[in-house]
């Protein structure tokens, strides 16, 4: 008993002038906040006195047993993920304020928002742990925070309160009142709470904010990117709070992590998405009342790459001294700090960001002095990983498929524009084909006034910073044959100040910066038709999935596989090359090992973007000054440097080996261009010095603990090593071109269809009165669509293509295609496309043989789609392709039009679909597939000697042995047959779809009702078989001639008209 009566005397309430104020208590729990506090009841309550309460039984279980102060001290530094401070009321005693204790059990080392403590000689002694009782402190009722009560005062409070409780119904009903009563009490000191940091930050409500210049969100001017603080505000700071909020204020737009510590920490609007994204828990911290959330150093960095991969900016707030350093500068002086990085989904070159490049993209619109309503555009993009820049420029039509064409090239992760100096149509264009595909692309909007908007300007920015002085050659280089040298700086210009506010001065000083050709010496492909095509992402879930780029993906290294994307949107139009690409892939065929080359490759780190980052680096010592960091950056770039010295030992050995070991690729030299390898002066002797420097001062490279020689040596080296850097990225490309043409033969050995070597034809020239001259030709036999399935999940059926002239004579290079819905139209058409691109990117064609001459434009009209997020409905999409299609073809192009006009009326989509196949027929002349479902335009042009008419085979089956009405089941053969398709069986493909048996018949009587009405209208097309649109044409020149009176005849050039008639009647094969 007196053991029992001692433990209840140690739990009995301490005296009342010994509490301990409440407001200086900050507790410390193992477990995070999940659930609204419970209200802790004074055990002194005064209603008490006044009788008997409904209470009184239960009161116990709301009164807090009270220990005295308990003093402690931990390392911060033990296993702390996260940071998650609780929230102390303002302090009545500021020498008795604690340092406040993060949720997972880590300790601050200093406070940003209790500035007025944060003084040297508090970080020198240390963090102190001060556990107080406090009545009124509110915190979460977790596990880790309940009071330690003895079984046996549990035991005697619950014998207490059942001799009371008369019944249990009217406890459970008193003790939701009391809860109710709790919960509001709580909500109400929370609400007090939030009104008090509301009215503190009232400059931060979105009914207040202003930009630098104090301009609100609806003015046309408002900067986003900036953040007004009243002065007053500001002068009424503590300086740690000044340190965060003057840099704030420039960088509204970027998350700022504010390193306190050793954490760090976002406050205020930054905290409310640390919380949305991260999970991190909100706290009110601090005299400042300040909402806040932290994370500990060992943490920062994938905190930082989740948040770039969604789409976030983020900047780094460093301390650029010791404590000690600021000691020196006087007893309570703070630690001075800098932003030192800030990173964006479009800069970011850490991490795992994929093999993909990642393009930031800035592009301006002038439309002053272009005559037919065409508009000149300039742009520059970087990709920061590999440390280049590219500048251009070009015109563009109504349609912006120039623009488009940019888009789908770079695939940008962010584009920059000046907010007024788009037209309508650009902005649409960005929107259209930001979102294409499975990336997400940001569109930035910048005020013209923070652009440079003179070349001259831009020029001395240039050489005043020292800009792109590692670029071997000169700057007009980059800017030799740019059609507009001026928009193309305004677009440099921006760039670069964007890139210089993201602290990335460094990448400008040493980056390189190439000229960019949209079209030049390639086969032309708008946005459109890489959108139609699905090259690069596919129309149903914007993935690679089902894509010509992800058929011919079988590259190793993450340079190959760019520069296969680089290669598909730019195929060849140049004969030779072409061919020497396909000499590479057949002697690579030809080997009957190829594991040895494959074995290399996969040895290979990203040395592309390996020697970005060394050249980034090379005279740059910001970084490695800043004292609480130093040793970090300089083991990563120690790691950088050493992987990419053994690294490119590894290519240097395989391109040794292909060019004279036992697997040498004798067509290899002519198609690739390499330094001096061997020698005293080659790359190969050289290297080797780098390598023993490297092994002797850095011998674990991969995880290298730095000291104080390390940065001058390493700094000595990667000047050194960068002094060819020309020669090491021509040894990158030769890898990279390599990878390529092996993931070629993978797919033309390994495939599972036949595959051919194309037979490639020059450009045709235009027709002229020369008997010698041959219009284009386009023959495919057995032609397969490479990566779509057949039925059953085999190949797709074969099918022969043949348009144009060849050395047989004459043939039509027009095919009027007809079928059934679902029949295979599509697929063939796409199916031609795609072997096209795949000859002319000197790669093995899925056909059993390919005869072509080249191709310098593909235009496509496929698919039936409208765009709602830009405005434009089906029919406008279908009328905009087309019109380019008819403004810009020539007699070397290839044109696919499906389904032209269906998506108007049907007298208006016949009448469009018959004026532009004639226009393209009989004024263009190009290689041209037409699919429709307009039957009449078999009868218009059968006789038509420029066309043929082909649909896709069918047949009919019964549906069952015993069929009582006889019905008939539609089965596709997709196999090509000459003439023309009777009709195209929509009801048959209804029934197919599940469209209910009762409407289709419906729809069948309508439809023979409605053949009746419009076959009268239709009836003079019938005459067409034997008379088309070009006999009569025929027939009115010679009715003109013959009109002409024979006086007249030689002043009209009558005799030259007739002889051009007879030769095109001739090659027509008409005579």
């Amino acid at each position: 008993m007196h053991r029992q009566k001692s433990i209840l005397s140690f739990l009995k309430r301490p005296p009342q002038n010994d509490a301990v104020d409440s407001s200086d208590e900050v507790r410390g729990t193992d477990t995070p906040p999940e659930k609204a506090p419970r209200q802790i009841l004074s055990t002194n309550r005064s209603d008490i006195s006044k009788g008997p309460s409904i209470f009184e039984n239960i009161m116990h279980k709301f009164v807090r047993v009270e220990s005295k102060p308990i003093s402690s001290t931990r390392n911060i530094e033990k296993d702390c993920s996260e940071a998650v401070y609780s929230a102390p009321k303002e302090s009545k005693c500021p020498e008795r304020l604690s340092t406040r204790i993060a949720a997972s059990g880590c300790i601050r080392k200093d406070n940003f928002l209790n500035a007025e403590t944060e003084t040297v000689d508090r970080e020198a002694k240390g963090p102190q742990l001060s556990v107080e009782s406090d009545t009124d402190n509110l915190g979460p009722e977790t596990p880790g925070m309940r009071p330690l009560v003895p079984r046996l005062k549990r035991i005697q409070e619950d014998t207490a309160s059942n001799s009371t409780v008369k019944s249990d119904c009217s406890l459970r009903s008193s003790t939701k009142r009391v809860k109710l009563l709790d919960e509001t009490v709580t909500n109400d000191k929370n609400r007090e709470e939030l009104r008090e940091v509301t009215s503190k930050f009232e400059w931060l409500n979105p009914s207040k904010i202003k930009d630098a210049n104090g301009r609100r969100p609806n003015n046309p001017l408002y900067d986003k990117r900036t953040l007004y603080v009243p002065p007053d505000v500001l002068r009424n700071m503590s300086a740690s709070q000044k340190q965060y909020w003057s840099l704030k204020s420039q960088y509204m737009d970027v998350l700022m992590f504010f390193k306190v510590g050793k954490f760090y920490e976002l406050y205020e609007l930054d905290a409310e998405i640390g919380h949305k994204e991260l999970d991190w828990k909100i706290t009110m911290s601090g005299v400042g009342k300040c909402r806040q959330v932290g994370i500990s150093e060992s943490g920062i960095d994938d905190a930082v790459q989740k948040l770039i991969a969604r789409g976030y900016k983020v900047g780094m707030i460093e301390q650029v001294e010791t404590s000690e350093q600021a000691k020196a500068r006087g007893a309570t002086s703070i630690i001075q700090r800098k932003l030192v990085q800030v990173v964006t989904p479009s800069t970011n070159v850490d991490g795992n960001i994929g093999p993909d490049a990642v393009h930031l993209l800035s592009i301006t619109e002038d439309n002053c002095g272009i005559d037919n309503g065409s508009t000149s555009y300039g742009f520059a993009f970087v990709d920061s990983a590999a440390l280049k820049f590219w500048v251009g420029s070009f015109n563009d039509d109504s349609s912006c498929a120039a623009l488009g064409t940019l888009l789908m090239q770079v695939s940008p992760k962010e584009i920059l524009y000046e907010s007024h100096g788009l037209s309508r149509e650009a902005q649409k264009a960005l929107k259209k084909y930001s979102l294409t595909g499975s990336g997400i692309c940001h569109l930035t909007p910048v005020q013209s006034s923070t652009t440079l908007a003179d070349q001259f300007e831009v020029r001395n920015l240039i050489q005043s910073k020292g800009y792109f002085k590692g670029f071997c050659n000169n700057l007009d280089y980059a800017f030799d044959g740019v059609m507009h040298c001026d928009l193309s700086f305004r677009a440099l210009g921006g760039l670069i100040s964007h890139l210089s506010r993201l602290m990335l001065d460094d990448a400008l000083r040493n980056g390189d910066i190439l000229p960019y050709q949209l079209y030049r010496g390639c086969l032309r492909m708008d946005g459109q038709t890489l959108v139609n095509l699905e090259i690069f992402s596919n129309t149903a879930d914007g993935s690679s999935s089902g894509t010509l780029y992800n058929y011919l993906d079988k590259c190793i290294t993450p340079s190959g596989k760019r520069l296969l994307r680089h290669w598909i949107c730019h195929p060849l139009k140049d004969i030779q090359e072409i061919s020497r690409r396909l000499n590479v892939v057949e002697e690579m065929m030809a080997q009957s090992d190829a594991s040895t080359l494959v074995q290399y490759l996969r040895k290979l780190p990203d040395l592309e973007r390996l020697l970005g980052r060394i050249k980034s680096t090379v005279k740059s010592s910001a970084l490695i000054m800043l004292p609480l960091i130093r040793s970090k950056i300089l083991k990563q770039r120690v790691k950088e440097f050493g992987s990419l010295a053994k690294g490119l030992r590894v290519g240097i050995e395989l391109l040794k080996l292909l060019h004279t070991g036992q697997h040498a690729i004798s067509s290899l030299n002519k198609f690739v261009k390499l330094p001096q390898l061997g020698g005293d002066n080659g790359l190969d002797r050289f290297l080797s010095q780098i390598e023993a420097a490297i092994d002797s001062d850095f011998p674990d490279y991969q995880d290298h603990n730095p000291n104080d020689s390390n940065p001058e040596m390493l700094s000595i080296l990667m000047e050194l090593f960068s002094e060819k850097c020309t020669e090491w990225s021509e040894v990158i490309h030769a890898i990279s071109c390599i990878d390529v043409l092996r993931s070629f033969a993978v797919i033309s050995k390994f495939s599972p269809g036949v595959m051919c070597r194309p037979i490639i034809l020059p450009l045709s020239k235009p027709i002229s009165v020369s008997r010698e001259s041959r219009g284009p030709t386009l023959e495919l036999k057995g032609l397969w669509h490479p990566f779509a399935l057949g039925t059953h999940g085999g190949l797709p059926v074969p099918n022969n293509i043949h348009l144009g002239e060849d050395t047989h004579g004459y043939h039509p290079c027009t095919l009027l295609l007809t079928g059934p819905n679902m029949g295979g139209k599509s697929t063939l058409l796409r199916a031609t496309c795609l072997a096209v691109i795949l000859a002319q990117l000197g790669c093995y064609v899925p056909c059993e043989s390919c005869v072509l001459s080249l191709v310098d434009i593909i235009f496509t009209r496929l698919g039936a789609s409208d765009r709602i997020m830009t405005g434009e409905s089906t029919f406008l999409i279908e009328c905009t392709e087309t019109a380019s299609v008819l403004q810009n073809a020539t007699q070397n192009s290839l044109v696919l039009l499906d389904e032209l006009g269906r998506g108007t009326s049907t007298f208006d989509g016949y009448a469009i679909a018959y004026a532009v196949f004639r226009h393209l027929i009989e004024k263009v002349n190009c290689r041209l597939l037409f699919a429709t479902h307009y039957h009449p335009l078999t009868k218009e042009f059968a006789s038509h000697p420029r066309v043929i008419l082909q649909h896709m085979a069918f047949t009919f089956k019964s549906k069952s042995e015993i069929s009582a009405k006889g019905e008939k089941e539609l089965v596709f053969l997709y196999r090509l047959t000459n003439g023309a398709c009777p009709e195209s069986y929509g009801m048959q493909v209804a029934l197919n779809a599940g469209v209910p048996q009762l409407v289709v018949e419906a729809a069948s009587k309508a439809g023979q009702v409605m053949k009746r009405m419009v076959g009268e209208s239709f009836k003079s097309s019938e005459c067409r078989s034997e008379f088309s649109t070009l006999h009569e044409e025929w027939l009115k020149t010679l009715l003109a001639v013959s009109a002409t009176k024979v006086s007249t005849l030689e002043d009209n050039d009558a005799f030259d008209t007739l002889f051009c008639l007879w030769h095109e009647m001739k090659c027509s094969g008409k005579i």
